[in-house]
């Protein structure tokens, strides 16, 4: 277990995106690392907001992480900070978790409650959503980083393994369908989602080990 490393200065940030962007493989794959190691702090930051709609926080920071993963690879300095950027990359991965958890045979409605906050106040997606982020963590331990998730992956069968990488844009930045998905590979929808299912299963318990 770890705490978080610090965030990187303005300046340092910024020399690594730039390697990240106009280095050699290896350099931009080191630049990579980094950025993203040294934004957990944030996917943390923004978890803790979700940590009262029954989801264990581990399994919230591991969906948080994807996220982040995503914004640093598909991050374009011309568009602003990352921080804000991979705000709502990491938002987006935590929102279609609970979202997937809620679905039922109707639509999930924004005002439906999903949990209740520290007072015992009943809160919902809209809630979260246009919250405001002021809290500030100073020490929470960490038990996933960018190295663990690196080697979990490749753990996995090899059309496990691309069906995440798909699924989640973790190269690309582009997320693809189960319908695409399973287009591309000659494969039904279910058997997709199927094996989609178990390669989370395993990235999961793969957390848990380490």
């Amino acid at each position: 277990m770890k705490t978080f490393q610090k965030p990187l200065t303005a300046e340092e940030e910024a020399h690594y995106i730039q390697m990240l962007q106009k280095g050699s493989s290896e350099k931009a794959k080191e630049a990579r690392e980094i950025l993203i190691e040294r934004n957990l702090r944030l996917v943390a930051h923004i978890a803790k907001k979700y940590q009262n709609v029954d989801e264990e926080m581990e399994d919230l920071i591991s969906i948080g992480t994807i996220g982040l993963i995503k914004a640093v690879s598909s991050f374009d300095s011309s568009k602003g900070k990352l921080s804000t950027y991979a705000s709502r990359c990491i938002d987006n991965e935590l929102l279609m978790l609970l979202r997937s958890k809620k679905k039922t045979s109707k639509e999930v409605s924004l005002y439906e409650p999903i949990g209740t906050d520290k007072e015992g106040n009943e809160i919902n997606l809209l809630d979260i959503i246009e919250s405001e982020q002021v809290d500030v963590i100073d020490r929470m331990e960490l038990s996933v980083n960018l190295r663990k998730l690196g080697r979990i992956l490749q753990d996995l069968e090899e059309r496990e393994k691309e069906i995440i990488f798909l699924r989640y844009g973790l190269i690309t930045g582009k997320e693809v369908t189960q319908r695409e998905i399973g287009e591309r590979l000659g494969i039904s929808r279910s058997y997709v989602s199927r094996i989609e299912k178990r390669a989370l299963i395993k990235l999961r318990r793969g957390f848990e080990k380490e």
